[in-house]
């Protein structure tokens, strides 16, 4: 059985306060029941410090949002790998479409910061997607393969294996549109196969891939039992503790089954 790993992304969103309130609200939850699936938390960069030590006392990991594809320097408002490390943050997220939508950031640019990420032994999630206008033109398969290749596929095998993806078609993020379970498989399948092409079936079998694109309480469960799913990166649901939870124990029961 191959557990399942669940990611909360805040984005920009929560005061201090109501950041303080959410952790504690969903370690306290996560303590009322066993889970085997891997929790892990990222919050906007100023309440880091605050995740990272509250952490220690419960059962998720921490993930930043970003991370600077420079490694030091004159870069006012950057924030550095190393400088993550330093938080004793586990995780951090790069290529987001976000990312790629408002601040133009381009495959180059998500593979220095996985490298530097790497360097600082922090493991990257890197996001993958196409728009509505991709999909509809037939085009998702081979913009999803240029980003994986163009990001990831410098990286050998062994480097390779401490690496997450995060399939998140654009046209799904924030919407309240969803990939139907089978369009998200189909999609997973594909970047599975990818995998294993250049770095054999193993390497694709223990690879993470999971599912963000407006993936709550009500459909996770559908998205978590197709072969191919590994999990989920969470956006809003991740914001209420309730919902959260949910998708967790959905992410369990999909492991079980599977």
């Amino acid at each position: 059985m191959k557990n399942k790993l669940v990611i909360g992304n805040w984005k920009m969103n929560l005061s201090f306060e109501e950041a303080n309130d959410l952790i504690i609200a969903i370690g306290d939850a996560l303590e009322g029941f066993h889970t085997n699936s891997e929790v892990v938390l990222s919050p906007s960069f100023v309440y880091l410090e605050l995740a990272t030590d509250l952490a220690e006392e419960y059962n998720f990991s921490i993930a930043a949002q970003n991370c600077s594809e420079y490694e030091n320097g004159a870069y006012t408002g950057e924030i550095s790998a190393s400088m993550l490390a330093a938080l004793k943050v586990n995780f951090c997220i790069v290529g987001h479409s976000e990312r790629r939508k408002y601040f133009h950031e381009t495959n180059e640019t998500i593979a220095k910061k996985v490298d530097l990420l790497h360097k600082q032994q922090l493991i990257p999630i890197v996001c993958c997607g196409e728009t509505m206008e991709e999909r509809k033109n037939n085009e998702h398969f081979k913009i999803v393969e240029q980003q994986l290749v163009e990001s990831l596929f410098h990286l050998n095998k062994e480097m390779f294996g401490h690496v997450i993806i995060a399939y998140e078609p654009v046209w799904a993020i924030g919407t309240g549109e969803t990939a139907t379970p089978e369009q998200a498989q189909e999609m997973h399948a594909f970047i599975r196969s990818l995998i294993e092409k250049k770095y054999g079936a193993e390497t694709a079998y223990n690879a993470y891939i999971l599912y963000g694109g407006s993936c709550n309480a009500k459909n996770a469960l559908n998205l978590f039992m197709q072969p191919d799913i590994d999990g989920g990166l969470i956006g809003g649901a991740s914001l209420k503790t309730s919902e959260f939870i949910a998708i967790i124990e959905a992410a369990d029961s999909a492991a079980k089954d599977n």
